[in-house]
Formats: structure tokens, C-alpha cells, sequence
């Protein structure tokens, strides 16, 4: 997090809301206590985990477990001020000895779901715990297993006390993921959304950037389109604007407080929803429209099939990749819309508006030019 001078962190300061941890990073922190407990005997508690940004926070255990050749750990997610389903769910973590030389295998216990559609970042048939949780819950047993003359080939179980019933509450049931919730988070903390305080914090935002004399902004859905926005057109900080879901807020202010440029990035499924004129991106309040998509497959060149299979996806991401595939460039398509949708938001004010939409790992999937 930054100071009080601008960026995320400054938004995220102003608004007065207590932010909390996500699944991922609870699912790390039961997963390292219970490799630990499994190599030492002893479960550490609280336990201290890493997360992407460095940060160090310590969690208590709720659930301390072992056996002859295993031990299990629980965390209870603490979501701060956010509205999040999983807020004081237990999180669980169930660790066994492998296969030697198979590293790290994920299996989804009770409560976490499993794929069974394309268009996921996760293969079908695999547990739904996202690449970056797998990604820190792996580093974490190796360091793990580093200190303790382990293997670090382990079997790890994630799991979630009442999981499947919180699920009915999530899109998992639609998009495929069935048996229970996914195991998520980018950064390992969940940043809090209020409506009214979160669009205060995009104001300030814009007067910070302003106020330092920043001519070119830009309206980021999150951490990953920060840091790829800030690469592609060499922003500081207090030119990144953290606009979540609220697209519109960003557009309304600066209509009547400009700048010279904004730039727009954002995950592609996000921002085809403001290409297709909506200004809320929340998957409570808004949707990826396949059939919106089709119709931009058909205008960047797809035949009468792939537009069907577009709009017969599972999710915005395979749409992408069907496109992909067949050479059609839905991802610039959509930053081209979302961008003419932008400057009619604008209404001719005096800004110059560009869109990047990226994928899960920051890479860019589509680019308007400058307008």
C-alpha cells in the first residue's frame, strides 16, 4: 500500500474501510501450518505466510489436526469491511506425503469446487484453486520444506466448511464449478467495496493525479491491470486510478474534471461489458453478453460457426481463445467498443481515451489506438 499521496492505496486509505484476506491466502496459511506440524510436529500459531506485495501478515489457526502421515490446519477467512460471501468461512488445509519427485498436487475436499467446463484458467477435472493461490501455497511448502528437510512432494487438500452451500450464492454453478467454491485472490487481500466511499476514493484520486499535474490517467479493475498499465505507458503511481467495477464513476468526474488522456485497462471479460454499454462492471450487476460477442466476432471476420460457438462459451475467456484460434482479434474488437463507449460517456469532453484488455497474467489481449 502506498501513502496518502495517490494510487491504490491512498483510495483504499480514504475510504475508511478495513480490508481483509482472501481465500487464497487463508488456504496458504492452513496449508503451511499443516506441512510444518507434519515435518516438525508442532503447528506454528499464529502463522506468518508472504503475500505477492510482501506483505506479512500472521494468521491464528481455528483447527489444529494430525495423524501418523498427515496434518491438517484451518484458517477463518476474515474478509474486513467487504460484503464477501466467504466472510468467516474456515478454511481448511489437509497436507500428506506424495509421490517422490511429484511436487505439489491439488486435490478439491469438501466444499471447494471442480472444473468441468472450458474457458477457465484451470484445466477441466482440476480442483478450483486459482493459479496465483496455487502458485503461493507451492512456494510456501517448499520454503517449508527447505527449513525442515522435507521433500516438498506433498498432496495438499483444500477444503472449505460449508463450501458447497455458500457456492449456490457465487457464479461458480454457472460457469461450471461444480461441488463448491473457488479458491481465489491475485494479491491476497481483499480490497473492501462500498459503493459511495469507493467512487469518494476514484474522486480523489483523479484530484490527487490532477494536483501533481498528471495529464495522462489511468482507470485500472485492479492490481494486474495497474501493474500492466503502468508498464505499457510508463505511469507513477498516483496516476493510476483503482476504479474496481465502477467504470462510470471514472468517466462522470473527469467529464468535468479532465485530463488530456485516460487510458482504460482491465481484465476482457470486464470490458466487454463496457463495450456493450454497461457502466457498473460487478457480476452482481452486470454480465458477459456471449451474444453481444458474437455479433463483434462477426464484424472482425468469424463465419456463422465460430459465432455460434462464441456465444455458446462458457465464460468471456473462451470465447477469446475460439477467436484466437481462428484468427479473429475479439480482444482488440472489444477495446475499440469499450473505448467509442468511453468517449460517449465523455461527451466530447477534451480527453483522449485508449483501452487495454489484458488476461489473468497482465498480457495484453486487445488494444484500441488513442481517440
Amino acid at each position: 500500500m502506498s501513502g496518502d499521496g495517490g494510487g491504490r492505496g491512498a483510495q483504499l486509505k480514504h475510504t475508511g474501510l478495513r480490508p481483509g484476506w482472501t481465500t487464497g491466502a487463508c488456504a496458504t496459511a492452513a496449508a503451511t501450518a499443516a506441512y510444518t506440524a507434519l515435518l516438525t510436529g508442532d503447528f506454528p500459531d499464529p502463522v506468518t505466510i508472504t503475500l505477492p506485495k510482501g506483505q506479512t501478515p500472521a494468521f491464528a489457526l481455528a483447527v489444529e489436526d494430525r495423524g501418523a502421515d498427515w496434518a491438517a490446519a484451518g484458517v477463518v477467512k476474515d474478509a474486513g469491511d467487504d460484503p464477501d460471501v466467504t466472510h468467516g468461512a474456515l478454511v481448511r488445509a489437509a497436507v500428506r506425503p506424495g509421490p517422490a519427485g511429484s511436487g505439489v498436487r491439488f486435490t478439491a475436499g469438501p466444499g471447494v469446487g471442480t472444473v468441468t467446463r472450458p474457458g477457465l484458467p484451470l484445466a477441466v477435472g482440476e480442483p478450483a484453486v486459482n493459479p496465483v493461490p496455487r502458485r503461493m501455497i507451492t512456494e510456501h511448502l517448499a520454503s517449508v520444506a527447505a527449513r525442515h528437510r522435507g521433500s516438498g512432494d506433498v498432496r495438499v487438500e483444500i477444503s472449505v466448511d460449508h463450501g458447497e452451500e455458500l457456492a449456490r450464492s457465487t457464479w461458480n454453478p454457472r460457469l461450471g464449478i461444480l461441488g463448491g467454491l473457488s479458491i481465489l485472490g491475485t494479491t491476497g487481500i481483499v480490497v473492501p467495496y462500498s459503493c459511495s466511499a469507493w467512487i469518494d476514493s476514484i474522486r480523489r484520486g483523479v484530484d490527487v493525479a490532477r494536483a501533481a499535474g498528471r495529464t495522462h490517467v489511468a482507470g485500472c479493475t485492479g492490481s494486474t491491470s495497474e501493474r500492466t498499465a503502468a508498464a505499457v505507458h510508463d505511469l507513477p503511481e498516483d496516476a493510476l486510478l483503482d476504479m474496481g467495477d465502477f467504470a462510470g464513476a471514472v468517466l462522470k468526474y473527469l467529464r468535468r474534471h479532465p485530463v488530456d488522456r485516460l487510458t482504460l485497462c482491465g481484465g476482457f471479460a470486464k470490458l466487454s461489458k463496457l463495450a456493450a454499454g454497461h457502466l457498473d462492471l460487478h457480476s452482481a450487476r452486470s454480465q458477459v453478453d456471449k451474444g453481444f460477442l458474437a455479433g463483434l466476432a462477426r464484424r472482425g471476420g468469424a463465419d456463422a460457426a465460430l459465432a455460434a460457438a462464441v456465444a455458446g462459451a462458457n465464460t468471456g475467456l473462451e470465447a477469446l481463445q475460439l477467436c484466437a484460434a481462428a484468427g479473429v482479434p475479439l480482444g482488440d474488437l472489444v477495446a475499440v467498443t469499450a473505448r467509442d463507449e468511453a468517449l460517449s460517456v465523455l461527451r466530447g469532453a477534451p480527453i483522449a481515451v485508449d483501452v487495454l484488455c489484458i488476461d489473468r497474467a497482465g498480457t495484453v489481449v486487445g488494444r484500441s489506438g488513442v481517440r
